[in-house]
C-alpha cells in the first residue's frame, strides 16, 4: 500500500468568525472555556444545513491553518513535565494534516450563519466539513 496517492483537494465550506485570534491564549478544547463563535457558511452549501436546529451537537472538521505541519512528536497539553508522545496519540493542532475535530452545541441559526458553543478554533479557521453527532447504541 502506498502512502502518497497524490494530492488531495478540499474547499472551505465556511469559516470561523470568532474573538479567538490567538492560537496560544485559546483553549486546549472547547468545553474548557472557549466563548461561542460564528460559522459562517457559503451561501452555495446552504441547502445542506436545512435541518440543522439549536441544541444540536454536531462535528466540527476545520482545518487548522496556522498549524505548523511538520510535528510529530508533542508535549501532550504543552506540559513540560509530560513525555514527549507522536502527534497520532493526541489531539494536538500541529501535525502533517492539521485537521481539527470539534463537538459543538449548535445555539442559534441566522441564515448562512449558526452560532455554536466550545469550538476554540480561531477566527478565520476553514470549516471543512460538519458531522451530526452520533447516539451510542
Amino acid at each position: 500500500m502506498t502512502t502518497n496517492s497524490g494530492p488531495f483537494e478540499l474547499q472551505p465550506i465556511g469559516r470561523v468568525r470568532s474573538p479567538l485570534v490567538d492560537p496560544k491564549s485559546a483553549p486546549k478544547q472547547g468545553y474548557e472555556g472557549s466563548p461561542d463563535a460564528w460559522i459562517d457558511f457559503d451561501p452555495a452549501i446552504l441547502e445542506g444545513l436545512r435541518d440543522l436546529r439549536a441544541g444540536s451537537e454536531v462535528i466540527v472538521l476545520t482545518w487548522l491553518h496556522r498549524a505548523d505541519r511538520s510535528v510529530l512528536v508533542t508535549r501532550p497539553r504543552d506540559d513540560p513535565a509530560a513525555p514527549e508522545t507522536g502527534v497520532f496519540s493526541t489531539r494536538s493542532p500541529g501535525r502533517p494534516n492539521p485537521i481539527g475535530l470539534h463537538t459543538v452545541e449548535v445555539v442559534s441559526i441566522d441564515g448562512p450563519s449558526i452560532l455554536v458553543r466550545n469550538l476554540e478554533a480561531v477566527d478565520g479557521t476553514p470549516v471543512l466539513d460538519m458531522k451530526p453527532v452520533l447516539p451510542r447504541a
